[in-house]
């Protein structure tokens, strides 16, 4: 009888000591992120637990790396290399959660690539990896603009298109989207779809997800399972668009559900391990290496 008890009592503390780490797992880890596609993956997560996770302006992200207030931040895969080459962030790659929103954009009648042969062209984000992306599959493509100029982001690429029908931008989802539905005659072409052709992968390396150094040494089993609830998370935005969409829109990650569901589709939100991800960063570091500090990214900057 007491061998049964006392059997009874060492697994009520077993029950009692999972369940304590799965809740520091689940419920400790801070997330920062921006809003729109890249905070997609984390949408149904922030939802249901909203004071763990920040969402901040796109431009206001790579604070987040200085300041160390979050174990986890959601960042352009290549500003976080960037950063960590120049010893001014500990954060390592996790993994890879978005794979390029970009788009080219048109009002006009059945736009197609040829079109941009010899027209003004309108880019956003002078100096970046997204406008080095587009110049380099144009010109692997065989296309020369006769100017390309620029604005500071998606949002003013998307007022150029909605209000000039001759225009050609570059633009993102959910910017697309939210044109389109105010003009039907807005079609894109997306960037990833050129990607593939001139690169053989899939869209690129965006959006990556990137874990605090000194959280990996004291909370390793937080980080592992905290990846894993993001990865379900990410899956979502393929399986369930609907509860990601509300999800967003409650969050306003998005302008409205309605805008959201059309454009998660197109957002290419896939979690994929850092290790898993590492060649095809590297292919695109070497389109244009500034853009990741001057040389792809060394091996500790891998989570494995």
């Amino acid at each position: 009888m007491m061998r049964k008890l006392f059997a009874m009592l060492m697994a009520a503390v077993l029950l009692m000591a999972v369940g304590t780490g799965l809740a520091e797992t689940a419920e400790e880890l801070k997330v920062a992120s921006p809003g729109g596609a890249p905070g997609l993956a984390l949408a149904v997560l922030a939802a249901e637990n909203p004071d763990l996770y920040t969402f901040v302006a796109a431009e206001a992200i790579t604070a987040e790396f200085g300041s160390g207030n979050a174990d986890l931040i959601i960042a352009p895969v290549n500003a976080g290399a960037k950063l960590y080459r120049a010893g001014k962030s500990t954060y390592k790659l996790g993994a890879v959660v978005t794979w390029g929103n970009l788009f080219f954009a048109s009002q006009k009648e059945n736009f197609a690539l040829e079109d941009m042969n010899g027209a003004a062209v309108t880019l956003f984000g002078e100096g970046t990896l997204n406008a080095a992306l587009a110049l380099h599959v144009l010109e692997q493509k065989g296309i020369v603009p006769a100017s390309v100029e620029y604005l500071a982001g998606a949002a003013n690429t998307q007022t150029l298109l909605l209000s000039d029908e001759n225009a050609i931008v570059m633009t993102a989802e959910p910017a697309l989207t939210a044109a389109s539905l105010k003009n039907e005659r807005v079609t894109g072409i997306a960037l990833n779809d050129l990607l593939k052709e001139v690169t053989g992968y899939d869209g690129f390396p965006q959006a990556g997800l990137f874990i605090k150094a000194e959280t990996l040494e004291t909370r390793p089993d937080a980080v592992k399972d905290m990846l894993d609830r993001i990865a379900e998370s990410a899956a979502l935005c393929d399986t369930d668009v609907d509860r990601v969409a509300e999800a967003a829109a409650q969050l306003e990650l998005l302008p409205n559900a309605k805008v959201a569901s059309l454009a998660i589709p197109r957002c290419a939100v896939r979690f994929v391990s850092a290790a898993e991800a590492r060649e095809q960063i590297e292919t695109t570091a070497a389109i244009d290496l500034s853009q990741f500090g001057g040389a792809v990214p060394a091996d500790d900057f891998y989570y494995e």
